[in-house]
């Protein structure tokens, strides 16, 4: 039988880009290469009618290059209140090894890696603010990654710059842009500091992105 799920999260982003982000504007990534953290909480999670709601996870990539040229590492972070069965179902939604193929975001980005570290069970601390760009992403001694409003530089306001995806993506149809710090230590690890920063709305189920009504 083919795996029915729904996998609906408020999520932060961090990655090493500029704010026009190579993945979001079909371009190149600013510096020729791709690190970024990925983390967030699960309002709405059912996989083979086993609940995920309200369990945080997270993961971390790298890739050597543009991310379409592959050889990237990936690990993934899953929140330790979770059981056995909530773990396994979170680990096969987030690696991307459920769902049509190529039909969002972690199937894609799990397609361009070569390398998966063990995945860790660890405490998670998410606060997520997508209106506000605000957001905090803990799991202590492993991450600390934060996100804020982009600041102007003439007025000294908060710049508000969203995307906007009508038809849609594998990824979301609509996201907040922001800037984002994080320091990530152990095998991936990386320091990000005032680059590119993501509030969306992850809403998947076994066939792809939920397109909003």
């Amino acid at each position: 039988m083919t795996d029915q799920w729904h996998f609906f999260s408020e999520t932060f982003g961090n990655c090493n880009c500029a704010s026009n982000c190579g993945c979001q504007f079909n371009v190149a990534s600013t510096h020729g290469f791709c690190q970024f953290v990925e983390g967030g909480h699960i309002r709405d999670g059912l996989f083979n009618g086993i609940d995920l709601s309200g369990l945080n996870w997270v993961f971390t990539m790298i890739w050597p290059g543009e991310i379409a040229e592959g050889s990237g590492k990936r690990q993934i972070v899953i929140d330790e209140r979770a059981d056995a069965a909530q773990r396994e179902a979170i680990e096969k939604i987030v690696s991307g090894d459920v769902g049509v193929p190529g039909s969002n975001h972690f199937a894609v980005f799990g397609s361009t890696c070569s390398e998966f570290l063990e995945t860790l069970f660890l405490p998670i601390e998410c606060e997520i603010d997508i209106a506000a760009r605000k957001a905090s992403l803990v799991v202590p001694g492993l991450i600390e990654a934060r996100g804020e409003p982009i600041v102007d530089g003439f007025s000294g306001d908060e710049f508000h710059i969203a995307l906007s995806r009508p038809k849609g993506s594998f990824e979301f149809t609509y996201a907040e842009i922001g800037s984002g710090t994080a320091t990530v230590q152990g095998a991936l690890s990386m320091n990000l500091e005032g680059s590119y920063a993501q509030f969306c709305e992850h809403n998947y189920n076994h066939d792809g992105l939920i397109k909003a009504a």
